[in-house]
């Protein structure tokens, strides 16, 4: 995992560091399915350990929150280095596929989160600088529109994913739709 300055802290020993990443994997889970209000009990056995575990690892609600916002935006910066190497469109659609499902985990917990606060401004620093560079380089491609700014495109895609769909083909067809407003055609 890459090392940021908003990195969350796993446990140094194995077991405990599986038990970490499963409570994570759990919540950020629980949190987009049925809310931020999800039963913590409900969280520590979906991830397969006692709520004292939880507990140890996540002394309050908002700490697995915001663990779980920090991992989440961890995990997206981590997508774009991994499709860098791609062609330049076809990087920047993976990195927009996977800012899908950060927005459902986001959606689940923004009220809970400190918009105002460090941490925040940091995720949202490291989630630019990840994706801003695919933005760019598709841009200057020819692939994306002139007019269009990587602000306007994470606006886009936050409101079309806060949609409700009657299915995962409907979300990525109507996803396909907006994507291609923003394409150049040749």
């Amino acid at each position: 995992m890459t090392e940021t300055p908003i990195t969350v802290r796993r446990p140094q020993r194995a077991d405990a560091r599986r038990n970490f990443d499963a409570l994570l994997a759990a919540a950020r889970d629980a949190f987009a399915a049925n809310g931020a209000d999800t039963s913590l009990e409900e969280i520590a056995k979906k991830a397969g350990v006692g709520v004292g575990t939880l507990y140890r690892n996540f002394p309050t609600r908002q700490d697995l929150i915001e663990a779980v916002y920090v991992e989440e935006v961890t995990q997206l910066s981590e997508a774009a280095a991994a499709v860098a190497g791609r062609p330049p469109w076809e990087a920047l659609r993976a990195w927009l596929e996977r800012f899908v499902d950060y927005v459902a985990t986001k959606r689940a917990i923004i009220d809970l989160l400190n918009r105002d606060s460090e941490m925040f401004g940091a995720c949202r620093a490291l989630m630019y600088s990840a994706g801003e560079p695919l933005f760019a380089r598709a841009q200057q491609a020819g692939e994306v529109r002139g007019d269009a700014a990587f602000d306007d495109v994470l606006r886009l895609v936050s409101g079309l994913s806060s949609a409700a769909f009657v299915d995962d083909a409907q979300r990525h067809r109507v996803l396909d739709i907006a994507l291609d407003g923003l394409r150049t055609h040749r």
